[in-house]
């Protein structure tokens, strides 16, 4: 198995409405993102071609969340949240016979990050 990996950046603002601290007040991040696809090649010898993964990521990721206040679009926007709602979206468009979403990775901090996977 071949596992293709596309990183991301992207700033946006958020308050998580449902925890007690700091965090409840509103601020913002520079998110960094990490798409992994697993999969075999086809008949060019790609799993999927970088360029398609990134015009996936920015059409149905980046396009929504970048700059965007994310309580707009996910009710409780923690990283874990945020992290499964783009894998979410990106499953139906990126899964076919022959490849797979593996994982989404979302730093919220250089040294903070949630992965999300579907186990089998």
């Amino acid at each position: 198995m071949f596992y293709i990996t596309k990183e991301f950046t992207f700033d946006a603002a958020h308050n998580l409405v449902k925890y007690h601290g700091k965090c409840e007040k509103l601020h913002g991040h520079t998110y960094r993102l990490r798409v992994t696809v697993v999969g075999e090649p086809n008949d060019e010898g790609m799993v999927i071609d970088f360029l398609e993964l990134k015009e996936v990521v920015k059409e149905n990721v980046l396009k929504h969340l970048d700059h965007a206040y994310i309580n707009e679009i996910i009710e409780q926007p923690t990283a874990e949240y945020i992290a499964k709602w783009i894998y979410d979206r990106l499953k139906k468009l990126i899964n076919n016979e022959r490849r797979k979403l593996h994982e989404v990775v979302l730093w919220e901090t250089p040294t903070s990050f949630v992965r999300y996977l579907e186990e089998k």
